[in-house]
């Protein structure tokens, strides 16, 4: 029986830990904390966390959770003399996301430290340039400095990792939660969250469940877990973005409460239609709520699961997410434990003659 308290907890850690691509040891070192008890925790040099089941044998088909633990961040890449840096972007944002935001910057000595992302000043620009978005080129990270030598005594760096500043809050009125970082930490959790519901369950399959990193830059810490694990079929956990805040009522398929998003197809991968079917027909049957995209952008790290071995069957269970990939993200906790509810039933039904027929 999933629980909300819990879940909440472990979700807002999850959340407030620091871990843009490449960057991810906060984010391991808590879901390590957290997972340890229930199962068999190791780590590889891409900071990839496993997590294998106590109650796996070893001669079974082998389901692989996955979920990235990595967040769109920026890393600064040069340091001016007058003390503010240049930076780039680590995964996809939007430019006019970025400007007059809060920032932690890691220093050399791995504390955080604040700064703002700065444009020209309205009163100094032109005509022309109130008119426009600014390139990233054209933006720096202020740290509240005067000079290089001053941003190079408080630790800061080229190199340094740069995250956005905020805090996971909960509404308990409607039950939704907002932070950053929800793509895909909700995914985390809700792998966690799973694990932990089957705990001591028999089952008829192994279950290994993966952290993975570097998603956002091009979906690098599966290819190495995926090599590792050999699955016979993945589950991957998602935070998607929603599309409710700009959408037609009836074109929307990724609503906040609305429950789990499958995909039938992304930029990355068509889901195997057996498994799709098979997973709408047990959520039909559970009563849990879910929804249906056919997405014409982005792609996940099913992309990369789904061509390993002989072919791996591979379906995508998404908390949907308003505004990802940008400061502040809303997700309901319904979605949530809605997630973990489908993917539970989904593994408990799983054995070797099943995952033979997709």
């Amino acid at each position: 029986m999933i629980n909300r308290n819990q879940s909440l907890r472990l979700i807002s850690t999850l959340s407030d830990a620091n871990g843009p691509s490449g960057f991810e040891d906060e984010v391991t070192a808590a879901a390590r904390a957290e997972m340890e008890e229930l199962s068999v925790v190791s780590e590889d040099a891409l900071r990839n966390l496993y997590f294998s089941r106590r109650e796996n044998t070893g001669d079974r088909p082998v389901i692989m959770l996955d979920a990235h633990s990595d967040e769109v961040g920026f890393m600064i890449r040069q340091i001016l003399p007058n003390g503010m840096m240049r930076f780039l972007p680590l995964g996809g944002w939007s430019n006019y996301t970025i400007p007059a935001s809060k920032v932690r910057i890691r220093t050399l000595e791995g504390n955080w430290i604040s700064g703002v992302v700065a444009t020209k000043p309205v009163h100094y620009m032109s005509a022309s340039e109130k008119g426009k978005t600014p390139e990233i080129a054209d933006m720096v990270i202020d740290a509240g400095v005067s000079s290089y030598e001053e941003a190079v005594s408080m630790g800061l760096a080229v190199g340094a990792p740069v995250v956005p500043d905020v805090e996971f809050e909960y509404n308990e009125k409607n039950g939704v939660m907002l932070g950053k970082a929800f793509d895909c930490r909700m995914g985390c959790a809700a792998l966690c969250d799973t694990l932990r519901e089957l705990d001591g369950e028999e089952l008829s399959v192994d279950v290994m469940g993966v952290l993975t990193s570097q998603e956002e830059v091009g979906d690098r810490g599966v290819q190495v877990a995926a090599r590792t694990v050999h699955p016979d079929l993945a589950i991957v956990f998602e935070g998607a973005p929603a599309d409710d805040t700009f959408s037609p009522p009836a074109e929307i398929q990724t609503g906040l409460g609305k429950g789990v998003m499958l995909r039938h197809y992304d930029l990355g991968m068509i889901t195997n239609p057996r498994l799709m079917r098979y997973a709408l027909n047990l959520a039909q049957e559970y009563g849990i709520p879910h929804q249906e995209a056919v997405r014409t952008g982005g792609r996940t790290n099913g992309a990369q699961i789904n061509l390993t071995g002989q072919g791996t069957p591979t379906i995508v269970l998404s908390v949907p997410v308003r505004y990802a990939h940008s400061h502040h993200g809303f997700s309901s906790i319904e979605d949530y434990e809605n997630t973990v509810k489908l993917a539970s039933q989904i593994i408990r039904s799983l054995d070797e003659e099943v995952i033979a027929e997709f």
